[in-house]
């Protein structure tokens, strides 16, 4: 590794590394308690940034001002941006927090032009599963249970989706017969419906197949999108086989988002299309949208409501609509209108199962007793029953909390309460619907009440005692308070948030207002007491150095290298958001490898124009100089640094190695060496060659210290 703590000596001056790690991993209160005294003054935008001196063991004065500015920001959003502290002092702390709680008045239209690159996260279901078919639908296809749709786009989508689809097959095939070589291209199987139209030739290797390649990518945009569409499918495999990684960069530049979209399909499975946007958009809302406090309460609730992304090849299909229906409209409103949603969303339902869920008595399992009589005994079917995942989870992690007082008798009526909660046609787009033949009859007893026989509204009934409890209140609010106060936030502020969640019916507004009013959110003591997550971690790295983000898909990835994947936690409980889940060795090492490389502008698809930043002007590199370091301590971190922070950052600033290190080491892990936003990203990395790759370090000092801030103890905390 490039960097190791305590032990790294072939960088030279290592042991600062070695320290800056070991502050990292620190207690909170430890770390809370030690701040700098003010030092002589270096302006910049108005505020000071001061050299330190000797550290004070224990503080105990109240925040200023421009601290409690400083600490709602990197709170309440994924971190200030430049001007951000000036902008909200100027505006009103509390003016600008009540704005937050009413994301619909700040104005969104930078952001929202930023999704426009993404035209299918705005397609419905349906929509989504038949212009870019996800695996179950090309198998219907081939077996012809499905027909081809009759938009030529789409047939041709469909028919080299099928005909990849179907060379897989082969290859596996011949890999577990134990040998063979896969699948020569142009072989596959033909879709039914779809008119083979090969040119002579094409499917031969060589240089017949790489002037295709040259001959398409000279034509304008609209052009190569309609070559593609009218290639067959054993040409398209011949091309894309023949394409560069470079030159899939140039196959859709200057195309339109949904042309690119469509280009990806026939460069990649369409799953990995829908996949790779559904990922990259969700980073995108927490670094550039305006509405930060609902960027913040989405990222929550999609924790608190984890959905795993790899449950089946049908749940990335779900997750579109789940964010933008579900989850983002409801992330600062009632709970109870939330957890409605989120019941009913067909990716809760498949993720937890109970769209499988049948009841024991159902007319549906009736009907299943009956065929099985009449049949032999080896062709029966398994008897139906019921599934407790989603009863279970919804009390445990959802609203009452593991010690919410409920029993394992409780999980069952729960359970029988949501049989017939399921999907229609979940390979088809179809969206969730109660089947009454799935639905178990009869009365159910849930935490001590009694339940009539209703159908549906038994689901809803229990939904509404589980939201209106005071476990729930008091669950919902320790949650919050740990997000957003501290890791044991006090007993006494977290009552007083489950006593506002119960008199104002569970509104979440009301909820975060109670807490930002409370004085224990203003104590010096969890002022920069919390570790940053990895997705805060790198969010907040974006802003702070108002880095410019062309390919979000690396960092998509990065988030993988860091450990904490999007929509990747495996089991339902969502990701930690205490220091003791983060705190590593390893973890800690791989954030400060990612912020030497981000800062010297090595992650592909992302730059940052430090000098700029620092209003230097945009010739030569900067000398390393303790003015500019300070000058950079106020741009990243709001604050001076320690001393002990700001003597290595000094000290490192100069080792023209470092950074290259990192971005060795950065790059060499598989998460960045697999998959760009069309088809990997090393083309990416190939592409930007030796010119920019020297112009990247042509102010490697400069990038080397705001790395290391990025890296340090005092930005790892918020």
């Amino acid at each position: 590794m490039a960097l190791r703590c305590g032990g790294m000596r072939e960088v030279g001056q290592a042991a600062w590394i070695g320290v800056l790690c070991g502050l990292m991993a620190v207690p909170k209160v430890a770390f809370a308690q030690s701040y700098p005294v003010p030092p002589p003054e270096a302006s910049l935008g108005g505020r000071a940034a001061k050299a330190s001196g000797p550290k004070r063991p224990k503080r105990r004065a109240a925040l200023t001002q421009e601290e409690r500015v400083l600490h709602a920001l990197n709170r309440f959003t994924f971190g200030p941006r430049p001007g951000d502290v000036e902008s909200v002092e100027q505006m009103g702390l509390r003016r600008w927090f009540l704005q937050q709680l009413q994301p619909e008045t700040i104005d969104d239209s930078a952001f929202e032009q930023r999704m426009n690159a993404y035209p299918l996260l705005r397609l419905n279901q349906a929509e989504l599963i038949q212009k870019f078919p996800p695996q179950p639908v090309l198998r219907m296809v081939a077996r012809r249970d499905l027909p081809v749709p009759n938009d030529r786009v789409l047939r041709a989508i469909y028919a080299d989706a099928v005909s990849a689809f179907d060379q897989r097959q082969e290859d596996l095939k011949l890999q577990a017969e134990g040998g063979g070589r896969p699948s020569e291209p142009g072989v596959a199987v033909q879709p039914p419906g779809v008119k083979a139209n090969r040119r002579p030739g094409i499917e031969a290797r060589g240089a017949l197949a790489r002037e295709e390649v040259w001959e398409v990518l000279a034509m304008a945009p609209q052009q190569r999108m309609e070559r593609l569409v009218r290639m067959a499918p054993g040409e398209m495999l011949v091309f894309k086989d023949a394409l560069r990684p470079a030159q899939r960069r140039l196959l859709v530049e200057g195309m339109s988002p949904e042309d690119r979209e469509i280009a990806g399909e026939f460069l990649l499975p369409p799953e990995r299309v829908v996949r790779t946007e559904i990922l990259e958009s969700r980073l995108e809302r927490d670094v550039f949208s305006e509405r930060q406090l609902q960027a913040v309460m989405t990222e929550f609730w999609l924790n608190h409501f984890s959905v795993y992304l790899g449950k089946n090849e049908m749940e990335p299909y779900y997750l579109p609509e789940y964010e933008r229906d579900v989850i983002l409209p409801h992330a600062l409103g009632r709970f109870e209108n939330l957890l409605a949603a989120v019941a009913e969303s067909p990716a809760m339902l498949m993720y937890l199962d109970n769209w499988e869920s049948v009841g024991p008595d159902s007319p549906l399992a009736e009907r299943q007793r009956i065929a099985n009589s009449r049949r032999a005994p080896a062709k029966r079917q398994p008897p139906l029953g019921i599934n407790e995942n989603y009863a279970r989870e919804l009390m445990e992690l959802h609203t009452l909390g593991v010690n919410g007082g409920y029993t394992q008798q409780d999980v069952i009526e729960v359970a029988k309460c949501f049989t017939g909660w399921t999907i229609e046609r979940p390979y088809r787009g179809g969206g969730a619907i109660f089947d009454e033949a799935r639905h178990e009859p009869g009365t159910k007893v849930v935490l001590g009440h009694t339940i009539k026989e209703g159908g549906q509204a038994e689901g809803l009934e229990v939904l509404h005692l589980l939201a209106t409890s005071p476990a729930t209140a008091h669950f919902i609010s320790e949650k919050l308070a740990v997000r957003f106060v501290s890791d044991d936030p006090p007993a006494k502020l977290v009552n007083r948030m489950a006593a506002a969640y119960l008199k104002s019916d569970g509104d979440i507004r009301t909820v975060l207002l109670t807490m930002f009013r409370s004085r224990e959110f203003w104590r010096p003591q969890v002022y920069r007491a919390k570790v940053k997550t990895p997705v805060e971690f790198l969010a907040s790295a974006l802003r702070a150095s108002g880095a410019d983000v062309k390919n979000p898909l690396p960092l998509v990835q990065t988030m993988q290298t860091l450990g904490m994947p999007i929509y990747g936690m495996l089991t339902p409980q969502g990701y930690g958001w205490k220091a003791e889940d983060w705190v590593s060795s390893n973890g800690l090492i791989a954030r400060m490898n990612f912020a030497l490389a981000l800062s010297s502008n090595r992650v592909p698809g992302v730059t940052i124009d430090w000098t700029a930043l620092l209003d230097e002007g945009s010739g030569g590199a900067v000398s390393p100089s303790a003015e500019t370091e300070n000058r950079l301590e106020i741009a990243l971190l709001g604050e001076p640094a320690t001393q002990t922070t700001r003597s290595a950052v000094l000290t490192l600033a100069d080792e023209p190695a470092l950074a290259q290190r990192a971005e060795d080491t950065w790059m060499a892990r598989p998460a960045m060496q697999s998959g760009d936003r069309m088809a990997g990203a090393g083309w990416f990395m190939q592409a930007r060659g030796g010119a920019q790759r020297q112009a990247a370090t042509a102010g490697l000092r400069l990038d080397t210290m705001a790395g290391l801030l990025l890296g340090s103890p005092e930005f790892e905390r918020r």
